[in-house]
């Protein structure tokens, strides 16, 4: 029997896959030096402005370089062949990672890689693309590189890029190095739950005890609590890409570039990965299930006017403001021998008060732990400031807001948040806004509160419907004028 069509049928198959494996990797043209990302600094690329090519990458001839299959010469002259990244080890590791975490898998699959010399270890971009440096391949272990691709689509799941561009509006923060804090504090919020289980820690992974600072808490808090000096000396190489920091980088190939995801696809990955954290309880850490809750509830119209509202009353001239001698006026200077305090704006304080009543659902309830999170959002992140009292007809106890799932909601009875506005007023140092979450069936105070109110209303239709069993007229009375009324869902 003759063999030849066997022979045709191989050699087919063989370059059909040999083209897809081309296809796959995308190129970039070399254009100078850079750093690279967040597993080590890297030993084999281009370190400097003149810098040979990097011993990782073979030696250059003076012949230009054949073409890899599926990559058109005349769009990247400069690129790094195809040939020259182990696919296989790195495709090895990618699978390695999802077995790992397999929560992740269909992000880490979504991550197109694209072979750039110019990156001396991995980086991503918001367009979910991962540069990766074939050195920085050949040299890693494989279980190292699993633990790189879970970090890098880390940093895409949980959106640093735009949560780094929203702070740096938000406190002024610009330059290189408020970008690296940015970098560094992303991969704090990563790292401290991010390896073990089966997921093996990549060496020069930043661990927030390194820093001397507390596990899971997110990169906004983690900005508060460091600067660049000598314990962040050593992580001046970190480089995890735009998609970690959001400043562009030479390297990236932009929104028009090829295998970029549009921001439809970007959402339906995320949604996809919170659904399998979701339908694994308990198999995922804590940091992962509050991203997932979070996806399932995106951020809706009127949760930005609850917002915008806080943040006005907050902003509201007397909200904040003390004397304060930590500045002395510039008064004293024409009163000599004396000192007077400045006037000074501190971080507003928020009480939320929450109605727990009969009439409120547990959904309205869980919906308004929801809430305390965006509000402390609203206020710049600082949870110490923002305290939860649960209230029927009965005012609970006080509880400073740490995580919104670890607050105790204690009610079932009847309504009056009077006795809620009362008890937060009355704390001290007091409030400068007190928030209201309820469903409007109480009373309201008759004089208006010293500090801003905001009231947020669960919706209800009273139409033909009674909520007062003793009175089938009964209509709750609306918010009072001095209150500011947001209409929740």
């Amino acid at each position: 029997m003759s063999t030849e069509p066997g022979t045709e049928a191989s050699a087919d198959v063989s370059t059909e896959r040999c083209a897809e494996r081309s296809a796959d990797v995308s190129t970039k043209p070399s254009v100078g030096p850079d750093v690279g990302l967040g597993t080590g600094p890297s030993t084999g690329s281009d370190v400097g402005p003149g810098a040979g090519p990097s011993t990782g990458l073979g030696t250059e001839s003076s012949a230009e370089p054949e073409a890899a299959p599926g990559i058109d010469p005349s769009t990247a002259p400069d690129a790094v062949p195809a040939g020259a990244l182990d696919l296989d080890k790195l495709y090895a590791a990618r699978l390695q990672a999802a077995r790992a975490r397999p929560y992740l898998a269909t992000a880490l699959f979504a991550l197109h890689v694209v072979a750039s010399r110019q990156v001396p270890t991995m980086a991503v971009d918001k367009h979910w693309r991962c540069y990766v440096s074939p050195a920085f391949v050949d040299r890693m272990p494989e279980e190292d590189l699993a633990g790189v691709w879970v970090h890098e689509v880390s940093h895409l799941l949980r959106d640093h890029h735009a949560r780094s561009d929203r702070v740096a509006r938000q406190r002024g923060l610009t330059g290189a190095g408020e970008r690296l804090r940015m970098n560094i504090a992303a991969d704090l919020e990563i790292n401290d739950d991010a390896y073990g289980d089966g997921l093996a820690q990549p060496q020069g992974a930043v661990r927030p005890y390194m820093l001397r600072l507390p596990e899971g808490q997110l990169m906004e808090e983690y900005l508060r609590q460091f600067r660049l000096g000598p314990l962040t000396q050593d992580l001046t190489w970190l480089d995890c890409g735009s998609g970690a920091d959001g400043r562009e980088r030479e390297w990236d190939l932009g929104p028009d570039g090829a295998h970029g995801l549009s921001e439809q696809e970007r959402d339906g990955v995320r949604f996809r990965v919170a659904q399998a954290i979701t339908g694994r309880p308990g198999s995922t850490p804590d940091g992962w299930r509050r991203w997932a809750e979070e996806a399932f509830h995106p951020p809706q119209p009127w949760r930005e006017l609850l917002g915008a509202a806080v943040r006005s009353a907050a902003a509201a001239a007397g909200a904040g403001d003390d004397y304060s001698y930590g500045r002395p006026s510039r008064r004293s200077a024409g009163l000599p021998g004396v000192v007077l305090p400045s006037l000074r704006r501190r971080p507003p304080r928020v009480s939320v008060v929450i109605d727990t009543s009969g009439s409120v659902s547990d959904a309205e309830l869980g919906s308004a732990l929801l809430e305390v999170t965006a509000i402390a959002r609203a206020v710049g992140g600082r949870r110490d400031l923002v305290s939860v009292l649960s209230c029927d007809a009965a005012a609970r106890t006080v509880q400073p807001l740490c995580r919104a799932e670890g607050i105790a909601l204690v009610g079932g009875g009847g309504t009056d948040l009077r006795a809620g506005f009362a008890r937060a007023l009355r704390a001290r140092p007091a409030p400068d806004v007190v928030v209201a979450l309820t469903d409007g069936q109480t009373p309201w105070p008759k004089t208006q509160p010293a500090c801003r109110t905001v009231v947020g209303l669960f919706p209800r239709r009273y139409g033909g419907t009674s909520w007062e069993t003793d009175d089938p007229g009964y209509v709750p009375d609306a918010p009072p004028a001095w209150a500011r009324v947001v209409d929740i869902g």
